[in-house]
């Protein structure tokens, strides 16, 4: 109201409206009068000055000449008719489209109100928000939830019990049924709450396309209390059996602060694991990390939730599912070792428990013979290290030893970087005297596969003792994990046995992470470093004396067993077959759309373009579709289907590629869709993205207190049908204000320093 009484004309004009001169004289010769006033002015105020005996200041004078200065400029640009020029939709031409929220979430009663969310919004359009839009223009009204319909009245809008809320595709919707008429505006009364996690790009570009302005109008509460929310939980969509699984788990809440809760992961009925948290300051977002293990192979849909709390708002908003699938198949790993050693000795007995992860080994007893161990047929590795592709392949993980470059040929250490990174394998380096630079692997031309850069120099390796401490990215990491407690664990690092020997590895790269450090020397030096490289990955263990783990703790201590056989399940977790079957999100809510999608190798791992794919989907209620998978262009191996869900519960694909009548492989994806569980998350009002959808669309952001000015602000809009019209500006009553401040500052400084 104050900025109209002083502007004459609303925010809209200002703020939408393009400022212009009516005047007919050119611009440049207001600026010159401008200058020739300002000079003009400040020449009388100098000759003033020198006549009266220059009992002024010269700060003073300059003051006098400001304020003198700026109203000759005002009254001058005054004189060239200052103007706003505006778009302004015509009346009774145009059509509001009137859109209300009616999801579940718009059903809450915030803070102990009698009147839901709907009910207010039904209320602000019935108390003449609506009749001043229908005096001016045709209006359409419309419910939204997961589309939108439109209704005939403000009654046809039913009690909001649906179970989900996309406002993009409902204004994508909009904008598509409406191509051939002249809609003005679209006011939005909403929550904000938007189970497809925003709007996207293309909803905003085709709002702008046809600059159409979204005024948003939010209702609810920007924060519930007392309330806990479990916002997500990371876990890896693949595991082997039997691993144990690190999952983060994030979490806000509002009136529980420093309070304890119990966060837990369950597999149906069976409770995986559970520990107590104390909850963090109101709305802070808190990461919880949770160890459980995988257990037997198969499909699991995993809950992770944190117990309801007394006098709790919402419940039904304190877990989230999340699906993994247990894989049970053998993961070999090769071992080549360079000469005898307790380290290679323990190691393979750490895997024989593991009915997973195999070590297959050759170890050179002398400089022409080597001894296989875990082999499958006699034939395998009799002519030493695999000279081809398809052998080498058949291996998910690579440990090298104390073997120096020079014992692998030029084609077989191109084969060790093609391992990496077009299979997708681990490859692991151990310290030893024959490791690193001292095995001169810096000259060899798999340098790049290092997740160091190698000191340029020999005699890196010592028979040294050294201890072992944990850095803050391997305090939490599942190699590092031999206690539950994160603290704990740090702990029992610092108190595992000295290692015999230790190696300078070199200096970690950018992208590589160090998980572990050693004191060695009177030097701290990294000991375990990881890096991604390509489609898999790499480490080093700078040592090749964790076996003082075993030996010189008590009997059945498991520290060093348990480090292993984390450490190569790392190693061959990830290492993808010949085909990879994947989705974008595994939990879908309340649609069923879903875009599978496959990465089809051949036997050499090189991407197989000409395969045939197929995906059998099975779903609840005895569903089963088989769904042609296609190639997806400039992305060769790369294969897509879209499938739709129809029936809320889980879904298994399978997904299998042939070359002519010979399979190439197979993969299972599972997903899950989940009706009606979305609304409960979020149900605070969600201003963040209404005031975003307003603002990247020309609209306004407004409180329900605050419509009775909608109507007014509506039809400065470039949509629909509009006339340009010219506000003029000369008689503001704000000018008129200035002006006389202006002018009585000026008097009032003159009289104090005597000069009027």
């Amino acid at each position: 109201m104050m900025f109209e009484l002083l502007f004459k004309y609303p925010v809209a004009v200002f703020s939408k409206g393009e400022f212009v001169l009516l005047g007919g004289w050119p611009k440049w010769v207001l600026a010159l009068l401008i200058v020739a006033a300002a000079a003009a002015l400040a020449w009388r105020i100098r000759l003033k000055l020198s006549r009266s005996g220059g009992n002024l200041r010269n700060w003073q004078a300059a003051t006098i000449w400001l304020f003198e200065t700026f109203l000759a400029a005002l009254i001058l640009v005054l004189l060239w008719q200052p103007a706003m020029v505006v778009a302004q939709l015509r009346p009774e031409q145009n059509i509001i489209a009137v859109l209300v929220d009616d999801s579940q979430s718009m059903a809450i009663a915030d803070g102990g109100a009698n009147t839901t969310r709907e009910e207010q919004a039904k209320k602000v359009l019935a108390d003449g928000t609506l009749s001043a839009l229908q005096q001016k223009f045709q209006t359409r009204i419309y419910r939204l939830d997961s589309h939108l319909t439109r209704v005939g009245s403000l009654q046809q809008i039913p009690p909001p019990t649906m179970p989900a809320t996309h406002i993009g595709d409902g204004l994508k919707q909009l904008v598509a049924e409406t191509s051939d008429l002249p809609v003005g505006a679209v006011v939005l009364l909403s929550d904000g709450s938007d189970n497809t996690g925003g709007i996207d790009l293309d909803t905003i570009s085709a709002l702008r396309n046809r600059h159409i302005p979204v005024h948003t109008v939010g209702f609810g509460a920007e924060s519930v209390s007392p309330d806990v929310e479990v916002d997500d939980a990371v876990v890896p969509q693949r595991a082997l059996a039997d691993s144990r699984l690190s999952a983060m788990v994030t979490l806000h809440q509002h009136g529980y602060s420093g309070r304890k809760g119990t966060l837990s992961v369950r597999d149906g009925d069976k409770l995986l694991t559970s520990r107590e948290i104390t909850f963090a300051a109101d709305g802070k977002i808190q990461r919880e990390n949770l160890l459980f293990s995988a257990g037997t192979a198969g499909a699991k849909s995993l809950e992770f939730s944190v117990a309801p709390l007394p006098d709790e708002k919402n419940k039904l908003n304190n877990s989230v599912t999340r699906l993994i699938s247990v894989d049970s198949d053998k993961r070999r790993i090769l071992y080549v070792e360079g000469e005898p050693r307790w380290e290679y000795k323990f190691i393979r007995r750490a895997e024989d428990d593991d009915r997973i992860v195999q070590v297959v080994s050759m170890l050179r007893t002398t400089e022409n013979k080597i001894y296989r161990q875990g082999i499958n047929d006699p034939n395998e590795l009799a002519d030493g290290f695999p000279t081809r592709a398809e052998d080498l392949f058949g291996y998910a993980g690579i440990i090298i030893g104390s073997v120096e470059a020079g014992y692998f040929t030029p084609a077989q250490q191109d084969l060790l970087r093609e391992f990496v990174d077009r299979r997708g394998g681990g490859l692991l380096f151990l310290g030893g005297r024959s490791s690193l630079a001292d095995g001169v692997w810096g000259g060899s031309s798999d340098v790049d596969l290092f997740p160091v850069v190698l000191p340029n120099q020999k005699n890196t390796f010592h028979r040294a003792p050294a201890t072992a401490q944990l850095t803050p990215a391997g305090a939490d990491n599942l190699i590092c994990r031999l206690v539950d407690d994160p603290q704990a664990n740090v702990d029992r690092w610092r108190k595992l046995p000295y290692l015999m020997d230790y190696q300078d590895a070199g200096t970690p790269k950018p992208g590589a992470a160090v998980l572990a450090e050693m004191m060695a020397g009177g030097r701290k030096l990294p000991l375990l470093i990881t890096q991604n490289y390509g489609r898999g990955r790499t480490a080093i263990l700078a040592t090749s004396g964790t076996w003082r783990w075993k030996m010189s703790q008590p009997l059945g201590d498991t520290t060093h067993d348990m480090f292993w056989q984390q450490f190569l399940r790392w190693l061959v977790a990830d290492t993808p077959g010949h085909v990879v079957a994947s989705v974008p999100n595994q939990v879908l809510f309340d649609e069923g759309h879903i875009r599978l999608s496959a990465d089809v190798r051949g036997k050499d791992y090189t991407p197989a373009a000409d395969a045939t794919v197929q995906a059998h989907v099975m779903g609840p209620g005895g569903i089963s579709a088989m769904v042609d998978m296609t190639p997806v262009p400039d992305a060769p191996g790369t294969f897509q289907a879209d499938w739709t869900a129809e029936k809320p519960g889980s879904y298994v694909a399978e997904v299998t590629a042939q070359k002519g009548s010979d399979e190439i492989g197979h993969d299972v994806v599972s997903f899950e869709r989940m009706d009606g569980v979305a609304e409960n998350f979020h149900v605070e009002q969600n201003r963040d993205l209404l005031e975003r959808l307003a603002s990247q669309t020309g609209g306004k952001y407004w409180q329900p207190n605050e419509t009775s000015k909608l109507a007014d602000d509506i039809p400065y809009s470039e949509a629909g049908i509009t006339v340009r019209e010219t506000k003029e500006l000369w008689n503001l009553p704000l000018i008129f204000l200035v002006i006389l401040a202006v002018r009585g500052s000026e008097w009032l400084l003159r009289r104090r320093w005597g000069v009027v």
